[in-house]
């Protein structure tokens, strides 16, 4: 057999090489702004159009290159970092493998010009798809000025699968931020399609996260702080009642380099054990400086994974270096055991002054004997068991009751109170219970000769059950528990509400819209720039559900109105959390759905939240709009609303 075994050429090597490197356009931002990082750059701008497809720009101020240097720089394993193995393990920039350059030149067009601080004249470099077109002389500024232009122009299959621009964009984005944070002394800057989206100063850590994340961030930060021989660890962690339900503000750093940790994020959430709601994650932005030898950040290409020689110790560092932050803020329950059972020691007299000796009122007349005589068991005897139900409030506080009764009514009897069930079964006397031949039939006869005044059909499974809706109950503030012919039917509350907003929110974006209630005081609405571009995006679409939203200058907004069907709600809540589920959702990604999507996520950014306390009428009116829906039994994403609880399984248990 001929031989088969044959080298790759440099170019096909190099596209194999990209496609580990380079993955989208925000893998370009990176690797670029990155090396000018490690060119000593104070200052560093980013232009990009068409979210990177187009062009790539990084303009730095950094040290420079020759013209050999620049050269070289687009060799695969070309490096000035690394000249024997053992400076592995002692790297602390950020670029050193020698494979970004090579890999972004082999699917794209690259102009480079580069000029050494100290000398006259640079050099520009033109390369497309690893062939390199031209190298002369130029005048350029001090520094490198390097643009990508149309990435993956020779592997169409890569450019096809590229997302929409503005996933693109949130990508350079959460790239941007990294380096941003990791980096908060140098000046950063970033466009696209020559508007401004960060135009950052050189400045000190909180001020960066403010800048970033808003305003409102400075406020919900607590500083952390802990310095020992393995690890310090530094930055800041958010308060516990501004955890969110979705990732986004959470940042480990080690030697200024952008990490993902799964133990780490782990030991975050212990520390936050039982201070934040289920299901919520806080903000962290936390910096490790450690030995670089006892760490192995060349396990991955974008070398965001990284391996810890004492990751259990640095683990226990964590969580008390977390909670302590947490303890002297106030943010978790605290005992002062120094004060407490602690005598109140009053402070020392002045010299002639008097102690005033505690007085006792006594009532001399007061005889026991003489109160008036008190309620007995004996009273109940003189109460009339014929007396009408709904008279029985009556003679109950004319007994001398204190507490206000329950809805249900309950009907006296010689026997005490029998509280009416959940079916509405009536107390009887001893020959109306004998007559139906026991218990059992008793109640079974109840059962079916209760008359009903409202009723709903619905199809659990296979079995068709009637919902009797006069007799409820809310049970833990967040089910809704009702007897039925087949057992105990049990209803989500929160989801039962998401399904009645959304099919309320389709019928609206399927017709002509609903009228705005106007705020009586707008609210101003500061977002940053890829919420801004999100909310104008389908800006068009909430204005049909009842929003009246206006652009307020960059990255702001006013809200004027809201729909009416919301009732008295925080515009501004709302709408934040609804852009927050509608970037989980992941409905950037798919245009046709829409109004799906944002009927979806407005109905659960403005559903009642569990453990909302609901008045009978509230859950009357919830039932009734469940049922009314076209599918009651799943929520919009497909989690069940209703369940039964068969009548068979409740028997076994007493038996």
């Amino acid at each position: 057999m001929a031989d088969i075994i044959q080298l790759l050429p440099d170019s096909v090597a190099n596209q194999i090489a990209a496609g580990e490197v380079i993955q989208r356009p925000a893998s370009v931002v990176k690797e670029l702004v990155e090396n000018s990082i490690d060119s000593g750059a104070t200052s560093v701008k980013i232009n990009v159009k068409d979210a990177g497809r187009t062009l790539i720009q990084v303009i730095d101020n950094g040290c420079g290159m020759s013209d050999t240097d620049l050269r070289m720089a687009f060799e695969r394993h070309a490096t000035s970092k690394i000249k024997v193995a053992n400076d592995l393990f002692a790297v602390r920039t950020m670029g050193f493998r020698g494979e970004a350059l090579a890999s972004i030149a082999a699917v794209a067009e690259v102009e480079v010009k580069s000029r050494l601080l100290d000398a006259d004249v640079g050099s520009q470099l033109l390369i497309s798809g690893s062939k390199v077109i031209s190298q002369d002389p130029v005048s350029s500024n001090g520094g490198t000025n390097i643009c990508v232009k149309n990435l993956f122009f020779n592997v169409p299959a890569r450019r096809k699968f590229l997302k929409s621009n503005s996933t693109e964009l949130r990508h350079i984005m959460n790239e941007f931020q990294r380096i941003a944070l990791a980096y908060p002394d140098i000046a950063l800057a970033l466009y696209h399609n020559d508007s401004p989206v960060y135009d950052l100063p050189s400045e000190n850590l909180k001020r960066r996260i403010v800048n970033i994340f808003g305003k409102t961030m400075n406020n919900k930060l607590i500083p952390v702080e802990v310095d020992t021989s393995l690890v310090k660890i530094t930055g800041y962690i958010g308060q516990p009642k501004f955890a969110k339900k979705r990732m986004g503000e959470q940042f480990f750093f080690v030697n200024n380099r952008y990490m993902k940790h799964p133990s780490f994020h782990k030991a975050v959430m212990q520390a936050y054990n039982k201070i934040i709601a289920p299901e919520t994650i806080p903000s962290y932005f936390l910096r490790f400086d450690v030995d670089p030898e006892s760490i192995d950040i060349n396990i991955h290409p974008t070398k965001t994974e990284i391996k810890f020689e004492d990751e259990s110790a640095i683990w226990q560092f964590l969580i008390a270096a977390m909670r302590e932050s947490l303890g002297k803020h106030n943010e978790v329950p605290s005992i002062d055991f120094d004060q407490a059972g602690s005598i109140d020691i009053p402070v020392a007299l002045e010299k002639g002054e008097q102690v005033d000796r505690p007085q006792i009122e006594v009532n001399t007349k007061f005889n026991p004997f003489e109160e008036e005589k008190r309620l007995d068991s004996s009273d109940f005897s003189s109460w009339n068991r014929d007396v009408p139900p709904n008279n029985w409030e009556t003679l109950y506080q004319g007994a001398g009751a204190q507490q206000q009764p329950q809805q249900e009514y309950i009907t006296p009897s010689e026997e005490g109170f029998l509280p009416q069930g959940v079916e509405g079964f009536m107390t009887q006397g001893s020959e109306g219970f004998a007559s139906h031949g026991g218990e059992e039939q008793f109640y079974q006869s109840q059962m079916e000769a209760e008359p009903v005044q409202q009723t709903f059909e619905s199809k659990i499974g296979t079995e068709s059950d009637t919902l009797r809706v006069n007799h409820f109950l809310q049970f833990k503030n967040k089910y809704i528990l009702s007897a039925v012919k087949s057992g105990l039917m049990v209803i989500d509350q929160r989801r039962a509400h998401i399904r009645i907003l959304y099919e309320r929110f389709m019928d609206i974006l399927q017709q002509d819209g609903v009228a705005s209630q106007q705020e009586l005081f707008p609210q101003s609405l500061e977002l940053d720039f890829a919420d801004a571009e999100m909310l104008k995006e389908i800006m068009p679409d909430l204005r049909d559900l009842g929003f009246d939203i206006r652009e307020f200058g960059p990255n702001a907004f006013v809200v004027n109105g809201t729909p009416g069907m919301l009732g008295n709600v925080d515009p501004g809540s709302i709408i934040q959390s609804f852009l927050e589920e509608y970037k989980s959702s992941g409905s950037g990604e798919a245009k046709d759905r829409v109004r799906e999507e944002v009927a979806k996520s407005l109905a659960v950014a403005s559903a009642i939240n569990y453990g909302t306390q609901l008045e009978n009428e509230e859950i009357q009116e919830l039932i009734d709009s469940l049922f009314a829906c076209s599918s009651p039994n799943y929520s919009p994403s497909g989690k069940p609303v209703i369940s039964i609880l068969p009548l068979g399984d409740i028997e076994k248990m007493f038996q």
